[in-house]
């Protein structure tokens, strides 16, 4: 299949592996990729066998899922078990675990809580059902943040009052500086992510390079786009010429997605901090609605409960977020943390590192041995 088919081309690979080796000899690389989809193609194809072993990779706090903290599920289902109210959401969040059970858990017990594939789904979900209150969930990073803003334009123009958004958008750039502010983040350089990036354009990254002299690699998804990524990442670590590079160009141009930033603007403002699982409270880095558009804001509409829940003392999922260790170092994962009965939200999300491992990675020859230790 054109597109695809020539980013898995396994002898193009060994070319790449290859070259990786001869250019990574005589020092230790740690690795960070931030997209919980660049960790899956990791581990579903591989990649993580066939690198050198002196080519660390660790796990960002790329999968909007994970980050969201307990509080906000918990305010999900407080709204889903009020009357009158259909909740409609992304299906990775249906199984996140609250502090007194999932979205999952309250359908089961007659909340009205339906799996939509876009925030358009839910508006039409609105308008079959005009008695009712129709909530989206909305979480995502700026890669599905416009998808929301269009359908608020298109809510609002259309003059539809049953629907609202429950907004939990939130921003990787300021994610990505506070890691790199703490003194426990010991990394040589990024891999980027290429959906986000494809929006906020590659020019959003060049803090890095020029504040914190590390470098970053745009990538895409595809095993052959990570290898070449993280030989382009390796070789700029060599050289010792930190920069912006972009391996995914059949996508990222330096400004990104002009319109997708202009609705963005039109429709969110910045929220003055926001709780990340892991990473704490960290200032403008979530959106809010507009007033203009405050007639849609669940947050005005609906008595929330927005308590602060720390996560379970068993549960790592803060610290794989952070890079400061890997799934299989958590203490409960893959014995009492499973997909099927998910401690934390890592182990859910289809973007989740520990999700990734568990699938996918039981299989690495290299995660079998760290395992067996």
């Amino acid at each position: 299949m054109r597109f695809i088919d020539e980013f898995r081309d396994s002898e193009l690979a060994k070319v790449v592996v290859c070259e990786l080796e001869r250019l990574a000899q005589g020092r230790h690389f740690r690795i960070m990729e931030i997209c919980g989809g660049h960790t899956h193609t990791i581990y579903r194809y591989g990649l993580h066998d066939v690198l050198p072993t002196n080519i660390e990779l660790v796990h960002g706090p790329g999968c909007p899922v994970c980050v969201l903290p307990m509080g906000k599920v918990d305010d999900a289902i407080a709204i889903a078990k009020q009357d009158g109210v259909i909740l409609a959401t992304f299906g990775d969040m249906v199984r996140v675990p609250g502090s007194q059970g999932s979205l999952m858990d309250a359908q089961a017990d007659g909340a009205d809580i339906r799996m939509v594939y876009s925030p358009l789904d839910a508006l039409k979900i609105a308008q079959q059902n005009p008695d009712r209150k129709v909530v989206f969930f909305a979480i995502g990073f700026e890669t599905t943040a416009p998808g929301t803003a269009v359908t608020l334009l298109q809510a609002k123009k259309l003059g539809i009052k049953n629907f609202f958004v429950f907004c939990n958008h939130v921003l990787v750039v300021p994610a990505i500086k506070a890691l790199l502010d703490s003194p426990e983040t010991q990394l040589d350089g990024f891999i980027g992510p290429g959906h986000v990036t494809t929006v906020i354009g590659s020019k959003a990254w060049e803090f890095i390079p020029r504040d914190y002299g590390k470098g970053i690699v745009i990538s895409g998804f595809e095993p052959l786009d990570m290898l070449q990524a993280i030989y382009l990442l390796v070789r700029q670590i060599v050289e010792g010429k930190p920069r912006v590079d972009v391996q995914y160009t059949r996508a990222v141009r330096p400004d990104g997605n002009l319109k997708a930033k202009a609705v963005m603007e039109q429709v969110f403002d910045f929220r003055e901090t926001f709780e990340w699982r892991g990473l704490g409270w960290i200032e403008r880095s979530a959106l809010k609605l507009r007033p203009e558009f405050s007639e849609f804001d669940a947050e005005m509409h609906f008595d929330l409960p927005q308590r602060q829940i720390p996560d379970p003392k068993v549960c790592q999922c803060g610290a794989v977020l952070r890079g400061t260790i890997l799934p299989w170092e958590c203490k409960v994962f893959g014995t009492a943390c499973t997909p099927e009965h998910p401690i934390g939200a890592c182990m859910v999300s289809s973007e989740g590192a520990c999700a990734a491992v568990y699938q996918y990675g039981r299989f690495s020859r290299k995660v079998r041995e760290l395992l067996q230790r």
